[in-house]
């Protein structure tokens, strides 16, 4: 029987995605301190798009310098970064794959060594956090708009709102971070305001075949399962994005709150009616055995982060070997070197415990 995995799916907007893996935007830390696009990280993405990824997606991108969440991020908030991207876009084209910038902004999580004071919806005095002001809000709202500008003139497919992870617009969904009194905070309409006005404002700036996604997590950082799932519903209904990315850390997992335990995390939003706009998840998938069940569970795409790092080529090595398993962990430096990582991204992923194999001291 033909697999699934690598039948093509159409979008409501511009080409199909050649099969269903989505690259996840994962941080790497390899570009410029400016956010120009370093030649490390183009290669880095080049060869996920060489090795099978139907979509291939950067690294979140800041859209305000003011918004930088760590060393090395790569921008997409001044016209000097559009060499790197329009470059980029070039050469995953030529690999067959979709390409998507992320658009980002740290918010209150922004290291303060690189932005000075972060900024949020309201204030966190004990970390230094100020509130914007309304002024300063829509300007966010425009600088989202502006990234995907300048990612439909580089050349790039589409872009992905990261609405996740207690970044800025998680920050703003969250009634535990957003304490606003202006229409930006209060209900749940008005904390989603922003996000719905950077989908409308893209919308109306980009040409109409430019694909939009938007990247949302349905708990921790404040966020409440219920909210985000009626989020999901008014934004697949209304038909002006093209997929909604669910990054669940694990897509087997139930959730937190013990109210709604006794099912998936993912089958909150795998159950929910979606029209043509096109559903995926992200989690701890490691094998062609993990991708399937995730289309068994509802799924459209499934986003490939840790496995992708572990291999460029994923997608090609499930297509050869239906049972394919990611090499055990921890990685040697030699085998993450060989995939296309920099000596700063391995660096980065020995953050991450028992990903990186320890080196013996000399």
């Amino acid at each position: 029987m033909p697999d699934r995995l690598f039948e093509p799916l159409s979008l409501s907007r511009g080409p199909a995605i050649q099969n269903r893996f989505m690259l996840a935007p994962l941080t790497n830390r390899q570009s410029h301190a400016d956010g120009r696009l370093s030649d490390a990280e183009h290669k880095w993405l080049e060869m996920r798009a060489a090795g099978g990824f139907g979509l291939t997606m950067t690294a979140a991108a800041h859209v305000q310098p003011v918004g930088q969440g760590f060393t090395g991020q790569l921008g997409v908030f001044d016209e000097e970064h559009v060499a790197g991207l329009t470059a980029l876009a070039t050469a995953i084209r030529a690999k067959g794959s979709l390409s998507s910038v992320q658009l980002h902004h740290a918010g209150s999580r922004a290291e303060t060594a690189l932005v000075g004071a972060p900024v949020a919806p309201s204030a966190v005095p004990d970390r230094g956090v100020r509130a914007l002001t309304e002024a300063e809000v829509a300007a966010l709202r425009d600088d989202f708009i502006a990234g995907a500008v300048r990612a439909d003139r580089a050349g790039f497919d589409g872009v992905e709102i990261h609405g996740a992870h207690g970044y800025i617009l998680a920050e703003f969904l969250s009634a535990a971070s957003n304490s606003r009194s202006d229409d930006y905070g209060g209900s749940l309409e008005n904390r989603a305001r922003i996000l719905f006005e950077i989908v409308d404002g893209i919308r109306a700036a980009t040409r109409p075949d430019f694909q939009l996604g938007l990247r949302l997590s349905p708990e921790r950082f404040g966020l409440v399962l219920e909210e985000i799932r009626d989020l999901a519903v008014e934004v697949m209904a209304g038909g002006k994005i093209d997929y909604l990315d669910m990054s669940l850390w694990d897509a087997r997992k139930e959730p937190e709150d013990d109210r709604l335990k006794g099912r998936s995390l993912l089958s909150y939003f795998a159950e929910l009616p979606r029209g043509d706009v096109r559903l995926g998840a992200a989690g701890k998938v490691m094998t062609a055995e993990d991708a399937r069940d995730m289309l068994d569970a509802g799924c459209d795409f499934v986003v490939i982060g840790r496995a992708a790092i572990l291999r460029h080529d994923f997608p090609e090595r499930v297509r050869r070997d239906p049972a394919y398993r990611s090499p055990p962990l921890p990685a040697s430096v030699p085998h993450l070197l060989g995939e296309g990582l920099s000596d700063e991204f391995v660096h980065y992923m020995r953050r991450w415990p028992g990903f990186v194999e320890e080196e013996a001291a000399g």
